[in-house]
């Protein structure tokens, strides 16, 4: 490069610093503005404590308490059917239903009537023939001791010599002869008792087939135990029935039971609010630990209903009768039983379907906490934390420990106090101390009460 060309170069870089250093002085410095806070809007609930229906819900079927499966236990043809003995029928208590030829049971029955009266007569005749051999012997007896006595002098009289041999031997012959009657009538009225029990032992065998024939003479009626609701009918007039055969089923609709599964978090949640309530084991031990309380608690206390699936408007009220032993570990549910009275009461199909035989239903069983608890919507607990709003409407963060959560609400038992400010919404980002703008929520406060109460929102 010549000399004239470093020189150019030179220059302007010279010229180009200058006229930065002057643009920079020229600059005029930003102006200085205030940074203006800006509030969240953000949805709150004062926490109050309520008194909260506490609730268990759970499915199943139903079966009637009582079932009765109809067997012949006599053999015969069928001789006559109710008209109503059909699948699905009701009908009344004590309604004559079926019945099986009689007649060979009644022939059996006038037999041992017969046989019954014949020996009764025997042994009246046995009676009056001990007291006539009881009499007779008292003669023979009287009669006996004059002949030992004439014995007796006619031996005196020998020896005196006024009586000849002959004569004593006549005596003694006529003695041996009354000894001989009154050992006979003895010997008669001792086997008298003997007779006596053999024709007792047979009265006794012939009541015995009079009871039989009668009894089997009342197995060819069926009669309706209770009211009842015809299952299954498997008999026709004139078919023949054998013994052992079910003729019909028929179900009784005075009481009918649900069987339902209960989730056993739920359950112990429920019976914890029951009064005088013993320790309930750990969920971790066996089934026949936990099923046994409900032997101990005042179960009377527990609303408890009955809803058919598919019958929205159908509710019946029942008891919670037992807890059985079958748990399900997988499901960590337990079986309970729910008794329904008169489940045929107001009964109106399709709206309000009676509860039958293998009915699908929903149980729902509930009881009010002793005192009132602080509960909120499980939907503002976010992983065991909520947001509150301060006193400046600043974010707090705080943690709580919920007691148990029932659907939609978190019963909290530790963490939060009467009056605090709970945020409904879920901020993001939630920031410790970031301003509010909090606004009551009466709609959120108005549901909580009702799920609260059990009503549905």
């Amino acid at each position: 490069m010549t000399r004239k060309n470093k020189l150019t170069l030179a220059l302007a870089l010279i010229a180009g610093i200058v006229f930065v250093v002057i643009m920079v002085k020229l600059k005029q410095p930003p102006e200085r503005t205030t940074e203006q806070a800006t509030a969240t809007p953000a949805r709150i609930l004062e926490v109050t404590p309520l008194i909260v229906r506490t609730e268990a819900r759970g499915y199943g079927q139903v079966l009637p308490a009582r079932s009765w499966k109809a067997v012949a236990n006599v053999g015969g043809r069928i001789t006559w059917r109710h008209p109503d003995l059909e699948s699905g029928n009701l009908i009344a208590a004590d309604t004559r239903l079926l019945q099986i030829d009689p007649t060979r049971y009644q022939l059996a029955e006038a037999a041992a009537k017969a046989d019954i009266a014949g020996l009764e007569a025997e042994l009246r005749q046995l009676e009056q023939e001990q007291r006539n051999t009881r009499e007779l012997l008292a003669l023979e007896n009287r009669r006996l001791a004059l002949a030992e006595r004439e014995l007796e002098r006619a031996k005196t009289l020998v020896e005196r010599g006024a009586l000849s041999e002959t004569r004593l031997d006549e005596q003694q012959r006529a003695t041996l002869q009354q000894q001989q009657a009154v050992q006979s009538l003895q010997n008669q009225l001792n086997l008298i008792p003997t007779r006596k029990d053999t024709l007792s032992a047979r009265l006794a065998r012939s009541e015995s087939a009079l009871a039989s024939a009668r009894e089997d003479l009342e197995d060819t009626r069926f009669e309706a135990p209770w009211a009842m609701r015809v299952h299954q009918s498997d008999i026709e007039t004139g078919q023949q029935a054998n013994p052992g055969q079910t003729l019909f089923v028929a179900d009784d609709i005075t009481t009918a039971e649900a069987t339902v599964q209960l989730e056993i978090a739920e359950l112990r949640n429920l019976l914890f609010q029951l009064p005088s309530v013993p320790d309930l084991p750990d969920h971790n031990r066996a089934a026949a630990g936990f099923t046994d309380f409900h032997q101990q608690l005042p179960l009377e206390s527990l609303t408890v209903s009955v809803q058919p699936t598919g019958a929205p408007d159908s509710h019946w009220l029942g008891k919670l009768t037992r807890v059985t032993g079958s748990l399900d570990p997988a499901t960590r549910t337990v079986q309970a039983v729910i008794t329904v009275e008169e489940p045929y009461r107001d009964a109106n199909p399709p709206a309000r379907p009676p509860l039958v035989r293998n009915m699908f239903v929903q149980a729902a069983i509930t009881v009010p906490t002793p005192e009132p608890v602080l509960v909120v919507p499980a939907s503002a607990i976010h992983q065991g934390v909520v947001y509150l709003a301060d006193d400046d409407d600043r974010l707090q963060r705080q943690s709580v420990t919920v007691a148990w959560q029932q659907g939609e609400l978190a019963v909290v038992s530790g963490g939060l106090e009467p009056g605090d400010r709970l945020i409904l919404d879920d901020l993001i980002p939630a920031i410790e101390g970031m301003l509010l703008s909090p606004r009551p929520d009466e709609q959120t406060r108005q549901w909580l009460e009702k799920r609260a109460a059990g009503d549905q929102p």
